[in-house]
């Protein structure tokens, strides 16, 4: 009988639907570190994570996988060439929290906007600053994507619906495409030129690594506002922390580190005009459901000889 193990937290449902599989075998061990994993995982036919486990060829060298499935869409966790050679079918679910990422980059957006946590902890002081906390609007003004994928373009259908204009680039998404869902197809550096708002919606890759950095920012606007609700490590953070002090940006908000949890002396995590959340973009109830679900049912398919959402086909 096929076996499972779950080193990630895993949502209710999502255990309901592998216990529920017939023919296969569940161990939910949530919090091993690689350690405890590498010394177990032979055991094992199949594993699923989240973010937390790295799965790296060190961890896979002695296993006998068939399936990894990552709970998310982002699989920079996992050493997709070393399964790909081990022939280790690696699953992820990416239509799960399309929504819930969008949401949140436009929550991060309007709040950053306004310094509305800035704000909040001035009045929890005890202090009434009224005329210290001036906000701009999103309304008129244009928003750069960097990455017209599933994310990026529900955060398009969203800023067009705040009377924004939209540009847009993508290498691979064509003029045509771009189009047709409202924005306009620009290089990289007129995206750069023309945005008050940047926000990254792309995978975390050698080429996507330190994109924004020390160059792109001096081809900005002063006053630009950057948002990165993708993956730690596209936008450098040393880099815009640099931009902030020389008020190129005038606010930054970020979900994603380049290090998790980043640590206390982090020089974002004092910047007064950057807020910070805790890579939990993609965390409501809702599409939390929806990624066990489909997570425990792509790995359960996989064992049963009908895989869905192949990373390394």
């Amino acid at each position: 009988m096929p076996k499972i193990l779950i080193s990630d937290k895993l949502g209710d449902k999502g255990l309901q639907v592998l216990k529920a599989a017939k023919g296969i075998e569940v161990d939910y061990q949530p919090g091993l570190s690689n350690e405890e994993i590498k010394k177990i995982l032979p055991k094992y036919d199949g594993l699923i994570v989240r973010s937390r486990t790295a799965v790296t060829a060190d961890l896979l060298k002695d296993s006998r996988l068939k399936v990894i499935g990552r709970a998310g869409i982002g699989v920079d966790n996992i050493d997709v060439d070393a399964a790909t050679q081990r022939g280790i079918v690696v699953l992820n679910t990416p239509s799960g929290n399309v929504v819930t990422t969008a949401e949140h980059a436009l929550a991060m957006m309007f709040a950053v906007s306004r310094q509305i946590p800035q704000a909040t902890a001035s009045l929890r002081a005890g202090r009434w600053e009224k005329g210290r906390f001036m906000g701009s609007e999103l309304c008129n003004k244009t928003l750069g994507i960097i990455g017209l994928g599933n994310i990026g373009r529900v955060v398009a259908d969203r800023a067009l619906g705040l009377k924004m204009k939209v540009v847009g680039f993508d290498p691979f998404v064509s003029k045509e495409a771009a189009e047709k869902i409202g924005v306009e197809l620009v290089e990289l550096p007129e995206l750069y030129r023309r945005s008050d708002y940047v926000t990254v919606h792309t995978p975390l890759s050698e080429k996507t690594r330190g994109m924004v950095d020390k160059k792109a920012f001096r081809q900005m606007k002063k006053g630009v506002y950057v948002i990165n609700c993708a993956r730690g490590g596209i936008v450098s953070e040393k880099d815009l922390a640099e931009a902030i002090d020389q008020e190129i940006v005038a606010g930054a908000a970020l979900d994603v580190f380049e290090v998790e949890p980043p640590p206390p002396d982090h020089p974002l995590l004092h910047a007064p005009r950057c807020i910070v959340t805790p890579h939990n973009a993609w965390t409501t109830q809702a599409s939390r459901s929806r990624l066990m679900q489909a997570t425990a049912r792509n790995v359960a398919g996989m064992l049963a000889g009908e895989p869905i959402n192949v990373v390394n086909p």
